[in-house]
């Protein structure tokens, strides 16, 4: 059932093709009122979903491509999944065509492409961050001193690539030594005058997801999600996309997120606005649930993947009225401040190609996925290519999502770790302890 005072857009256009998309495709066409959701470029698993249209061999990052995608088929809402589109400024676009468009500025966007950019609003907005500074290429001897300093006052370091970087741009060091080994590399070769590297304080807890449907100026929040970023079982191995995700978060309760939007979104959103970049779209706080309190680890533009698997499928209600409303700068004040949810939990396992986080191989027969199916769980595909003769084969590094739903946390991670291992192909990378209840591990802090 829709909020009041909100309308449902009948034909949207989702831009992206990977399992966030899938996701969030999969949710709009299964809404009352909506005719057909078109993805652009999709998958051949998306055009398997009832009321879902692809469009393959679009380019994402084309905006002129984009604009014509939505024209055809009157789109009424055009939602912007991965963070390189809105890098290169594709909402302008459908913005300055007319277009009701769900996904921030490319000025607003920089709170994603530049950590030292976030860093900064954080600092105007009074919300609290790491210890920080960036540094441009050149300032290596600046970064070094800089990393002694935090060494020196007992804090652990972290290094950020300051762009995009698909997840993947960021060392949590075990060593002072490790730190200054590495820092240099994010600087050579680098521009003298843009921030390269941003050196941060480690801060120890428990991660946690928070995001928002934002229009400007009002944040309404998604139920909130854990990720795990590391490869292996035990949060071991080299940090990924997201190998798993899980939702609810038991120590992040309702109040406690309405928290986070009192402290971190508003603030960020006024002070967005301040400048004159209003920000329309998902903003996603990544936090650090220390002893003290959130800390804002980072700022995203975008759903998260693989947190949207999981949290979209809690969604008590239809989502394309909240987006269209707020792509139009006009949620209603009634409204509540947290998004309505099914009283269930979600488990996302992902299942990863041989070679993940670095070069995946391709082209591997997927085997199982049938099966897994009719074991309950939902499969959101995020790189996979149909084969000639029929099913999938592997076609990127994170390959699937498997999610499992039950009354539990428990209860939906049996259902995911049984869908799980029903999938094979040669190479097959995944965790087993999504969800799990696990300490803390010494080297979590970010």
């Amino acid at each position: 059932m829709s909020p009041p005072n909100l309308v449902m857009p009948t034909r949207v256009l989702v831009v992206g093709g990977g399992g966030r998309e899938h996701a969030l495709a999969w949710k709009l066409a299964g809404e009352p009122g909506v005719n057909e959701v078109v993805v652009a470029p999709g998958s051949a698993a998306m055009a398997t979903e009832a009321r879902l249209r692809i469009l393959p061999g679009t380019d994402p990052l084309d905006a002129g491509a984009i604009v014509a995608a939505a024209r055809a088929p009157s789109a009424e809402l055009v939602v912007v999944g991965p963070e390189a589109p809105l890098a290169v400024g594709v909402a302008d676009a459908l913005a300055d065509a007319g277009i009701a468009v769900f996904g921030p500025s490319l000025a607003a966007s920089r709170l994603e492409t530049s950590k030292a950019f976030c860093h900064e609003v954080a600092a105007a907005a009074g919300v609290r961050m790491a210890i920080a500074r960036a540094f441009a290429g050149g300032e290596t001897e600046a970064a070094v001193a800089f990393i002694r300093e935090l060494f020196t006052a007992g804090r652990g370091i972290v290094l950020k690539a300051d762009g995009l970087a698909g997840g993947k741009g960021v060392i949590v060091t075990e060593t002072v030594e490790q730190a200054l080994e590495l820092a240099p590399s994010f600087l050579v070769g680098r521009a003298l005058d843009a921030p390269a590297l941003v050196v941060e304080e480690r801060l120890e807890g428990r991660e946690a997801s928070v995001i928002a449907i934002c229009d400007g100026t009002r944040a309404v929040a998604l139920p909130a999600a854990r990720d795990h970023k590391r490869l292996c079982d035990g949060d071991r191995g080299p940090n990924t996309g997201g190998m798993g995700a899980f939702s609810p978060v038991p120590d992040l309760d309702d109040a406690a997120v309405e928290a986070v939007l009192e402290t971190v979104h508003r603030p960020i959103l006024a002070e967005m606005a301040r400048r004159g970049t209003p920000f329309r779209g998902f903003l996603y706080a990544g936090l650090m649930l220390t002893g003290d309190g959130p800390a804002l680890l980072e700022c995203n533009v975008r759903l998260g993947d693989p947190e949207a698997q999981v949290m979209l499928p809690r969604v008590a209600i239809a989502l394309g009225p909240l987006l269209l409303a707020a792509a139009r700068g006009r949620l209603p004040v009634g409204i509540p401040d947290l998004v309505p949810t099914i009283r269930s939990a979600a488990v996302g396992i992902v299942l990863a190609a041989e070679g993940y986080p670095g070069t995946p191989r391709r082209g591997d027969p997927i085997d199982g996925l049938d099966a897994a199916l009719a074991s309950g769980a939902l499969i959101f595909h995020a790189g996979t290519v149909a084969r000639p003769g029929g099913g999938y084969g592997t076609n990127g590094g994170r390959v699937l999502t498997v999610v499992g739903r039950g009354a539990s946390l428990d209860a939906a991670r049996e259902v995911g770790e049984r869908a799980a291992d029903a999938i094979t192909w040669e190479g097959l990378q995944r965790r087993h302890d999504i969800a799990a209840d696990l300490p803390v591990p010494a080297g979590a802090g970010r």
